[in-house]
């Protein structure tokens, strides 16, 4: 069975990840696995590379660029793939356009996100390309639900949440802290992933400020890059925490992070379903995040977390100070969120879902609809 993956990048992100996940996931030799890339490859080409899974560029350098979607369509003729399975929005249109009006073959789409940013012409491709579309999967019910409203047909789509890697032997706390130079005892508050506006980091920079009035002694780790980066830098030092938000870049293994921290933030605005919460979870912090859809289906309220409104600084602060400081509290919640992972998020689990999805297409070959 030949599974060609087809997304815009390799940066390092959260559907880029779940792609390296599942592609290096599916069985051989049953699955024969290609990805491709439209504009670029990126830091998870070498993982992918590694496992022997071929990647090939396309260098797409324009919004509508003809020599890239002449290439793809070279490639889907010449390799001729039993499944295509596009990611994201320029994956998604470039994959449904090269493949044609009638395709020989099943086309899978993923919507990872709440995609509230979209223009009215990039919803208008979506509704033009839904006749060559063969299964919509979205990884969480809000995100079914947002394409559900917008036209897309309910019966051609399937939620497949995200999946993430349970650590085996985690990091030395007391080792990472040391490092760190982070004192043994001290609470710490982390945030990791990327630094653009829907994230609302600001709010959770707040949100620590006002923790600061009342605890001298407490920590936040902002671990990431992206456009904001520099901004709330200068955010935080013009609340003089130069010394208390410490913004450690991008970082390649999150999970030492994880391991030095005792509870997590997410104040995003929208999400599709959150890596960042997931992995968290999995390493047993409690988490404080937005009260969004996406975030329900993680964080089960007072179990294994809390879930405050969108912007509401103060609530970010209250259950913060009672999780920092109330440790029994936060290592319930945190073992709590630890098996919900476990047991409903594994990338086996991810993997098999997509591998059965991908066998039924295949053996009924059935093809894209009006």
């Amino acid at each position: 069975m030949r599974v060609l993956l087809l997304i815009p990048t390799l940066d390092r992100s959260g559907a880029e990840k779940q792609l390296m996940l599942l592609a290096t996931g599916l069985p051989r030799p049953e699955c024969e696995v290609r990805v491709c890339c439209l504009t670029r490859g990126g830091p998870y080409q070498a993982e992918l590379e590694r496992a022997g899974i071929p990647v090939t560029v396309l260098g797409k350098r324009f919004r509508f660029d003809p020599v890239c979607l002449w290439r793809l369509r070279r490639l889907l003729r010449e390799w001729s793939p039993d499944i295509l399975h596009t990611w994201l929005f320029a994956g998604n249109a470039y994959g449904r356009l090269a493949a044609g009006s009638t395709p020989s073959f099943p086309i899978v789409i993923s919507e990872r996100c709440v995609d509230s940013w979209k223009a009215g012409w990039q919803f208008q491709v979506d509704r033009a390309l839904i006749s060559r579309t063969t299964r919509l999967l979205a990884n969480s019910q809000s995100v079914a639900a947002f394409y559900r409203d917008r036209g897309f047909p309910p019966e051609r789509m399937l939620v497949i949440p995200n999946g993430v890697e349970l650590p085996g032997k985690r990091p030395d706390r007391e080792a990472v802290r040391r490092e760190l130079e982070i004192p043994a005892q001290l609470p710490v508050v982390c945030f990791t992933g990327r630094l653009a506006r829907q994230k609302r980091v600001d709010d959770l920079i707040w949100a620590f400020e006002l923790i600061r009035a009342t605890r001298a002694n407490v920590l936040f780790l902002v671990a990431g890059d992206g456009p904001e980066q520099s901004r709330l830098q200068e955010f935080a030092c013009g609340l003089g925490l130069e010394k208390h938000v410490r913004f450690l870049g991008h970082c390649a293994d999150v999970g030492r992070i994880l391991a030095a921290s005792d509870l997590f933030w997410l104040a995003s605005d929208f999400e599709g379903m959150s890596n960042s919460v997931m992995e968290a979870m999995s390493y047993g912090l409690p988490v404080v995040a937005s009260d969004i859809p996406p975030n329900r289906e993680l964080v089960v309220m007072g179990e294994t977390g809390f879930l405050v409104p969108v912007g509401d600084r103060a609530a970010f602060t209250q259950f913060a100070d009672r999780l920092l400081f109330d440790p029994l509290l936060a290592r319930r919640m945190g073992a709590a969120g630890r098996e919900r992972i476990a047991t409903e998020f594994r990338v086996e689990r991810m993997v098999q879902s997509h591998l059965d999805l991908y066998r039924t297409l295949v053996s009924t070959r059935e093809p894209c609809a009006a």
